[in-house]
């Protein structure tokens, strides 16, 4: 066994266990960086594959920019991590179900490659395998209707990102964009006549109150 065979091992242990904690750990934020966790072992198996581009794009746009939305949204909804566990066991045999059917998906995918009975690629192919000028010719041509729908998609997930983060809440204070613009001029300045008020008048009769109760108060000592 060779050291690219031990590194190949050690990344998809270390992957596995990342991936099973994203799903068992209590805590949003460390699921999250579980799975941070396992994109940078996936990354590592690029490079092992000499699919260097895969593994920098997997890195600079999962972990450095996909990862930090989820996070900013995991903040932002204020989740209740004891209300979503309450139908955990519930929901266990569907998952079970959906897990098999993509364990057994994967193997049909994979049967003909471990049986060795699939035609072996060229080396030319191999040598390009993680290059960006193959990548292109093959997503914009024989992959193109699974990138489009991969982009409507991700245009869903983003709408459906903001319209959670925009739900009305009582605990925040927010205003509507729409009322401030329809604004006219009289609802920002409202003009107010008031009377005059003569401070002299007012310092002169307080004066003449202080100076009366001290009069008053002289004349209870003396009687």
């Amino acid at each position: 066994m060779d050291f690219t065979t031990v590194l190949f091992y050690v990344f998809a242990a270390v992957m596995v266990l990342a991936g099973l904690r994203v799903i068992t750990a209590k805590n949003p934020v460390h699921a999250a960086l579980f799975l941070v966790l396992a994109f940078f072992n996936a990354a590592g198996i690029w490079m092992l594959l000499k699919a260097e581009f895969l593994a920098i794009v997997l890195v600079l746009v999962y972990v450095g920019a996909v990862m930090v939305l989820f996070l900013f949204v995991v903040m932002m909804l204020d989740i209740n991590i004891d209300r979503m566990r309450e139908g955990f066991w519930g929901y266990l045999p569907v998952a079970s179900g959906v897990g098999a059917l993509i364990v057994l998906e994967m193997a049909a995918v994979l049967w003909r490659g471990f049986l060795g009975q699939g035609d072996a690629p060229s080396e030319a192919a191999v040598g390009h395998i993680g290059g960006t000028r193959e990548l292109g010719r093959l997503i914009y041509t024989q992959y193109i209707y699974g990138f489009e729908i991969a982009g409507l998609i991700l245009l869903v997930a983003i709408i459906a990102a903001v319209a959670l983060t925009l739900r009305k809440r009582k605990d925040t204070k927010a205003i509507d964009p729409g009322l401030a613009v329809r604004v006219k001029r009289n609802d920002r300045l409202k003009i107010v006549k008031m009377q005059t008020v003569d401070q002299k008048a007012i310092d002169a009769a307080a004066v003449a109150a202080a100076t009366a109760a001290a009069a008053a108060a002289a004349n209870k000592e003396t009687q």
